[in-house]
């Protein structure tokens, strides 16, 4: 059994290449091997978002604070509040994040195969973007 005390973790700030705007990352779970599971929790500053990724096992997402987005592609965005779950299919290709005018904050879980939990892809276009709030 391990105990991590709130702090002793560092805040890891999300990458320019798979982030747009200011986002923070507090990791929750890194179970070691076999286990597979990792989740993050995840703060988006108003307007910030992920870049189009899939998850090889899926993902859920569970917001805790804020509004945000989230849209598969080749389907509108759909906004998400607290409280709201999210369950992203394996191979889904997908972008989540805030809102224009508010922060969200959400935990995001999912599993890795092969060592791998995440495949990134394109940024989300500003267009894309502004099309959410439509």
């Amino acid at each position: 059994m391990e105990i991590y005390k709130a702090g002793s973790r560092p805040t890891d700030a999300g990458s320019v290449d798979y982030f747009t705007g200011t986002v923070t990352m507090d990791p929750i779970v890194s179970a070691p091997e076999p286990a597979s599971v990792r989740a993050l929790r995840v703060r988006f500053a108003p307007g910030a978002r992920t870049a189009w990724h899939t998850h090889p096992l899926g993902q859920t997402l569970h917001v805790v604070s804020g509004a945000g987005y989230v849209q598969k592609e080749g389907e509108p965005a759909k906004r998400i509040l607290p409280g709201d779950t999210v369950w992203i299919a394996p191979g889904e290709k997908h972008w989540h994040g805030a809102t224009a005018d508010n922060a969200m904050t959400h935990i995001a879980i999912h599993e890795a195969l092969d060592g791998s939990n995440v495949t990134w892809l394109e940024l989300v276009s500003d267009a894309d973007y502004a099309a959410a709030q439509e």
